[in-house]
């Protein structure tokens, strides 16, 4: 069937309309201006945390601008090509121009994704905890592919991690893990991956080569930031130190510098063990629990509205996805109904297919809530 470029390049042209309006471009140019002055200033660098935080913004509200424009003119390009191809019935000219709208179509899909990533915390970055569930041995082992996944996928964006805590189970794989994806709307699109996980394959761990189902839950939480206001007295903590190990339990530092971070109210547990010293397990600790808690206090206002709403919907999410390696070969969202066949790619971190339907799926439950 013949492409119909006009409707298909009116239907980019109004896209890219509302993602320009959702992005504001004019608010982002007038932010550049201020976070250009502020760059300028002479004494920008005698705090370097700060100068960071400023020149970080600034690349990126720049390559935010960047984007939208370079979408705006391959979009006219696009135009150009297809009006030469059509007047010189140059059939290579417009196998070019197909091969182009395909790729802007993605491109520009994945920047309107952007736009529905416009809750209160999306645009943080993220702190995401892997931990084994049901399944023993094969659990463990479960989470650490998930956890390798996360880090592929993270790989293959660019996007910085920082691996916080590792707590490794006896045989294989983890019981635990927790990482930071440093990238703005980390915590946006990865929000949409919290929940357990299901894994359905041969069981590698067991002799007699039976089939075995283990889960694995995975937490996203928004980072902390030092605007953010959460105060916890020092009469709520209990802080345990104890010294770091390595897969098997080995002992991998002669000194009781890992840390675990308990909040007495709410009973939520941080382990912290792979900076170097016991200072600096602490304060990374105390980051990732008041992340736990800017969210815990979020869902609790959500809730709260909920209930003065009437709305005795299930929160969504808990068992979220399968992973099925045998009889057949299949990742599927339980939620959104995608699935792929390729269970390889998916390990390997080429998750971008589920982050944006789950996106999609969990705005328009959202709308439907209104």
């Amino acid at each position: 069937m013949a492409v119909d470029f006009a409707q298909e390049i009116k239907d980019l042209r109004t896209t890219m309309e509302s993602v320009r309006q959702v992005v504001d471009v004019d608010a982002l140019k007038q932010q550049i201006g201020e976070l250009e002055q502020q760059s300028a200033a002479p004494d920008l660098w005698d705090d370097q945390e700060r100068a960071q935080q400023v020149t970080s913004k600034l690349s990126r509200a720049n390559a935010e601008v960047e984007r939208i424009a370079s979408m705006d003119s391959r979009i006219d390009d696009l135009e150009v090509l297809v009006e030469m191809g059509t007047e010189e019935h140059d059939a290579d000219t417009m196998a070019e121009a197909e091969r182009e709208l395909n790729a802007l179509k993605k491109t520009v899909g994945e920047l309107e994704v952007r736009t529905l990533l416009n809750g209160e915390y999306d645009q943080r970055e993220a702190v995401v905890t892997i931990r084994s569930g049901a399944g023993g041995v094969d659990a463990a082992d479960f989470a650490e592919m998930l956890m390798r996944m996360y880090l592929r996928w993270a790989e293959r964006h660019g996007y910085p991690t920082k691996v916080m805590d590792t707590s490794y189970a006896e045989e294989a794989g983890l019981k635990s893990a927790t990482f930071e994806v440093n990238e703005p709307y980390a915590f946006g699109n990865l929000s949409v991956e919290a929940g357990t996980h299901r894994l359905v394959r041969i069981s590698p761990f067991d002799n007699q080569g039976r089939r075995q189902t283990s889960f694995a839950a995975v937490e996203v939480v928004p980072l902390i930031e030092t605007t953010d206001t959460i105060e916890i007295p020092e009469n709520e903590l209990k802080i345990d130190v104890f010294r770091s190990s390595g897969p098997g339990g080995q002992s991998v530092n002669t000194t009781d510098s890992a840390v675990r971070m308990t909040h007495i109210p709410t009973g939520t547990v941080v382990s912290m063990q792979n900076e170097k010293s016991q200072i600096q397990n602490r304060a990374a600790a105390l980051r990732v629990l008041q992340s736990r808690l800017l969210l815990l206090k979020k869902q609790e206002e959500d809730a709260k509205k909920k209930e003065l709403a009437g709305d005795v919907k299930a929160s969504w999410g808990d068992q979220m996805r399968s992973y099925v390696l045998h009889p057949y070969q299949m990742v599927k969202d339980l939620r959104t109904e995608y699935e792929v066949g390729n269970t390889s790619a998916v390990f390997d971190g080429d998750i971008d297919g589920f982050i944006e339907a789950g996106i999609r799926w969990k705005r328009s439950a959202e709308r439907d809530d209104a």
